[in-house]
Order: structure tokens, then C-alpha cells, then sequence
């Protein structure tokens, strides 16, 4: 099983003169859930190499499980700082696509052509794709069969209400939330900071960095149940 994970290169908050980049446990949560399971995981970027760490994710009050691990495994630090060109990558090398989220791929992902036609690619061709946080946004511009690619699934993302919390409502590009009801998702949100998921065939698409391990989990039981299928049929 192979899996392309997905991170900003982006590390500019709008206009504020903060930094941000990816949320440290919405990849290190995934990523683990992945590994653990023997999955063959390839990290990309925009610009490749080292994607950057949005430094309020490794806030004392935000740590989690995961990151400690993660800041312990010096080999998947060393594979971090190497992540892949984005333009370089092809949706028929890998058997899912997984978006980390963080507020920088506001920027650089939701409307990047080269994100876009790999969303279109993996999921024309029957293939899932996953995306956790502010990183589900990066489907509102991709197509499926003349339509939204989400229009008439059931969706989550970044609520207004935590985008609202974390007083960026007004500097990020759009709200995820808004977002996907604008372009026809099926949007449903669990209350804030709590970890909710959706599976909606082949779309997994987790709420916050809570829901980072249940949309990971839930990206590898529609791989595992695919597989499965396709067993079955032969």
C-alpha cells in the first residue's frame, strides 16, 4: 500500500508578519497511523525539502503523543526535510492521497494546478482522497464528472467558530467551512476542537488536528476494504 502525504511549503500568515506552515500533529498523527501499518508513505511539497513547522503547533499546551514520538525518530525527521516536488509526483505511482493541514496551505495548495489535477487523477481513476483540518479546502477547486468534486458529499473541515478562535478569520484567503457549502459539499461539524471524520466514499476529510488520527484510520479502512473487494472479485 502506497500513500502520498501531502504538506505547504508556505510559511507567511497573510499579512500579519507571523509565520505558519503545517500543524506538527497533523502530519506526525497520520504519518504514524500509516507507518504502523506498513504502509510505503512518500512526503511532497510545493517546493520539496524542508516544509515548514507552524510554530504554534508545538506550543507547550499543543503537544501531543505523536509529536513526541515524532522528535524522537531522527530517520523520519531526515525524510521530512527531504519531501518531494508536488509537480513531480503521478496519482498512478500511489493508492491514496493524504492532505496535512495547518493554515499554510491556504496559500499554496487550494488553488495549486498541480494539487488540483492529482486530487482529479487519484479520484477519476477510483482512487480515495483524504484531506485533515484547513487542507480539505484544497478540493474546492478540483472536478469530478462536469461537477465539484464535493458537491453533494458529506464534508468537514476548520470550522468558522474555531477559525474564529484562533483570531484568523480575517487573514486567511476564504473560511474552509463557508468554502465547501459554497461549492455544493454536504457540510457537517462536530462541536470545536472535538475529533470528527467523514468518509463519504472515496472522500475522507477530518474536522481539525483532533480528528488527525480518525481521518488517518478512516482513509486506511476504505483502502483496507478495497482491497479486500477487489479480492473478492477475482
Amino acid at each position: 500500500m502506497k500513500i502520498l502525504m501531502v504538506l505547504t511549503s508556505h510559511d507567511q500568515l497573510g499579512n500579519t508578519g507571523r509565520k505558519t506552515g503545517f500543524w506538527l500533529e497533523e502530519f506526525a498523527a497520520p504519518y504514524y497511523v500509516f507507518r504502523d501499518a506498513g504502509v510505503d508513505l512518500t512526503l511532497a511539497s510545493p517546493k520539496g525539502g524542508q516544509p515548514p513547522i507552524d510554530p504554534k503547533s508545538d506550543l507547550p499546551e499543543n503537544q501531543t503523543p505523536a509529536m513526541t514520538r515524532f522528535k524522537q525518530d531522527a530517520k523520519t525527521q531526515e525524510t521530512l526535510s527531504r519531501t518531494l516536488k508536488l509537480s513531480e509526483m503521478n496519482a498512478e505511482d500511489f493508492d491514496t492521497i493524504f492532505y496535512v493541514g495547518g493554515h499554510g496551505p491556504m496559500w499554496d495548495l487550494v488553488d495549486n494546478p498541480d494539487s488540483i489535477a492529482l486530487i482529479e487523477s487519484f479520484y477519476n481513476s477510483g482512487k480515495p482522497v483524504a484531506a485533515v483540518c484547513h487542507s480539505p479546502a484544497v478540493f474546492h477547486r478540483a472536478m469530478y464528472e462536469g461537477a465539484s468534486l464535493v458537491k453533494g458529499k458529506r464534508v468537514t473541515g476548520f470550522t468558522n467558530g474555531e477559525e474564529e478562535a484562533v483570531h484568523l478569520t480575517h487573514v486567511v484567503p476564504f473560511l474552509v467551512e463557508d468554502e465547501l457549502k459554497r461549492v455544493g459539499g454536504l457540510y457537517e461539524k462536530a462541536p470545536d476542537w472535538q475529533s470528527f471524520a467523514i468518509v463519504d466514499g472515496r472522500l475522507i476529510t477530518g474536522q481539525n488536528p483532533a480528528s488527525s488520527t480518525a481521518a488517518a484510520r478512516a482513509l486506511l479502512e476504505v483502502l483496507t476494504a478495497e482491497k479486500h473487494a477487489v479480492g473478492a472479485g477475482a
